[in-house]
């Protein structure tokens, strides 16, 4: 496919999503990915879609919240077109700590009904909520996205890193060090890689084996680690933030640290074998707010996500599939508008 309507550059949660939606609205895309798809920030995540997260940004609230209740559909529309599952969990949260802000989500639930519904849990005297969200296995949710878009006709093109993009006539041309391909719009979802101001954050996380009598059905988001637990049986203990550049190095120090802070609020996983260790690289921007929009005629940005991607890949989703292709989004994206880096060459891309 070498002059399709769209070329997406980053095949990651954002890329994928998109290039599913504006298929489905009869487009023809392509995706060019630097290395293989889903396997940066996207694979890396911990899959809490925590909507309701009083650190949430308030100006990125509203998407938040609409993208966690459009979640089940698209999970639906994933699953069936790819005939795969993606452990999508509708649990619910524990939260440990004080809000300090008002949170109507957040439901106070004593320490002894706690106990009831989740025996593992201890507060060690913070006060614990109830959070109505729900999460995903970020790994088996890429596997289906991508299995999903090449049954819908989308070439997603590995080794095929965009190292320039520039309008000729009413086109634009996306350069990659083996080709040029010729299309009617070009979008930058290349995450950490998508150029200034987009940076790369570090997260290291690990997996646990609890043991066979280990019991524990709901996330728990505690003051210094997050503990999500999958339908394998296996439990996620996330996730240090750093800002290091283009570092993945999994350093022994953090992950002992974090599964430290994990067997504090749930003291049955000390005897948990680790099976996993990895860092990612989160795309982060500035004011901690995705940038989504028109960077040039013809020309898009769908990045710096940061700690939500995964959460917002279905609104992204079509509110990009709006901008692209000329239609008023429902939501307002001036808090999100590329412009409000100017000075900043956003539509270039780092190597």
């Amino acid at each position: 496919m070498n002059s399709p309507d769209v070329v997406i550059a980053g095949a990651g949660i954002i890329g994928v999503s998109l290039a599913l939606e504006l298929r489905g609205r009869g487009a023809s895309v392509l995706i060019l990915e630097r290395g293989e798809p889903g396997q940066e920030a996207s694979s890396a995540a911990a899959g809490m879609l925590a909507a309701f997260a009083p650190e949430t940004p308030e100006l990125l609230k509203p998407l938040a919240r609409e993208s966690a209740r459009i979640y089940p559909e698209f999970i639906h529309m994933v699953q069936n077109a790819s005939g795969s599952s993606t452990d999508f969990r509708r649990q619910g949260t524990v939260a440990l700590g004080k809000v300090q802000t008002a949170a109507p989500e957040y439901h106070e639930i004593s320490e002894q009904a706690l106990k009831q519904l989740e025996p593992s849990i201890v507060t060690n005297g913070l006060p614990a909520y109830l959070v109505a969200e729900a999460s995903v296995d970020p790994v088996l949710l890429m596997r289906a996205v991508v299995k999903a878009a090449e049954r819908a006709g989308i070439e997603i093109r590995s080794e095929a890193e965009l190292v320039d993009a520039r309008p000729r006539g009413e086109d634009i041309q996306a350069v990659t060090s083996h080709e040029t391909i010729s299309c009617r719009a070009l979008v930058n979802c290349c995450g950490a890689w998508s150029g200034m101001p987009v940076r790369p954050r570090k997260g290291q996380m690990l997996y646990v084996q609890p043991p066979k009598s280990f019991q524990l059905e709901r996330v728990v988001h505690a003051p210094d680690a997050y503990i999500v637990p999958r339908s394998s049986g296996n439990v996620l203990i996330g996730a240090t933030v750093e800002d290091v550049g283009f570092d993945k190095t999994v350093e022994d120090l953090a992950i002992q640290t974090l599964h430290r802070a994990a067997v504090r609020f749930v003291p049955a996983l000390a005897s948990a074998t680790i099976i996993q260790t990895w860092a990612g690289l989160r795309p982060g921007t500035p004011d901690n707010l995705p940038i989504m929009g028109q960077t040039a005629p013809g020309m898009f940005i769908a990045s710096g996500h940061y700690r939500n991607g995964i959460l917002l890949a279905p609104i992204t989703a079509k509110i990009m599939a709006d901008v692209v292709t000329g239609r008023q989004p429902a939501f307002d994206l001036s808090p999100f508008s590329p412009a409000r880096f100017k000075r900043e060459k956003l539509h270039s891309l780092r190597g």
